[in-house]
């Protein structure tokens, strides 16, 4: 069996340039100076990781290894000098994001896995993994928060977890079974970004008076 730790630290890494570009591209878009840059690149490349690993009991993995820290603030670095260059951020930030997602519920749930934790344990570790960094990242840009919008996100990221878990418990490789979940992750949100998918939402109804049938006297 494959060792899943440089797999899962891979993850981590690649997640955390894609976070941490989508950080330094929504202080572009709020016109911060370049430590602005570096303190949401940042938090955003490692928030979601260092809550899963707190959670998980185990050490927390840029405390382990400070290159997820390092390449974060040197791509917030580079986007203080290039965001101008990309004409539509929000967007390259939408999609940029659903790729950090994927890779990070995928290294969320596998993790979760690796601790000795259920399905359903694991499934929610991806889930918090791939949404917290955003939403810190939305909290401290003053963005509408990535949990609290109409979008597909949360429901992407928990299909993609499902789909690795539900492969690996099937006996697939571990890194295949990794790739189907990233697949099921990535494309079901970047599909929801392009045709602007939303799930069905609640709709006030008139509640009952205190005199209708049924109702409190």
């Amino acid at each position: 069996m494959t060792d899943p730790g440089p797999i899962l630290m891979r993850l981590d890494l690649a997640a955390a340039v894609v976070f941490a570009t989508t950080g330094a591209l929504v202080a572009s878009r709020k016109e911060m100076d370049i430590l602005g840059f570096m303190w949401l690149g940042v938090i955003t490349g490692i928030g979601g990781g260092t809550l899963r690993d707190l959670l998980l009991g185990v050490p927390v993995f840029w405390v382990v290894d400070p290159t997820p820290v390092a390449l974060c603030l040197i791509v917030a670095g580079l986007a203080h000098f290039t965001a101008h260059r990309v004409s539509s951020r929000y967007r390259l930030i939408l999609y940029l994001d659903a790729c950090g997602m994927a890779l990070v519920t995928i290294a969320g749930a596998a993790k979760g896995l690796d601790a000795g934790a259920g399905p359903l344990v694991a499934l929610v570790m991806g889930v918090i993994t791939a949404s917290f960094g955003g939403i810190l990242r939305d909290i401290l840009g003053q963005e509408p928060s990535i949990v609290m919008r109409k979008d597909i996100y949360v429901s992407a990221s928990a299909a993609g977890a499902a789909a690795f878990l539900a492969a690996d418990g099937a006996g697939l490789p571990r890194e295949a079974a990794m790739a189907a979940g990233l697949l099921v992750a990535a494309s079901i949100r970047c599909l929801a970004i392009w045709f602007n998918w939303s799930l069905p939402v609640y709709r006030p109804r008139p509640g009952r008076k205190p005199d209708d049938k049924g109702g409190v006297k």
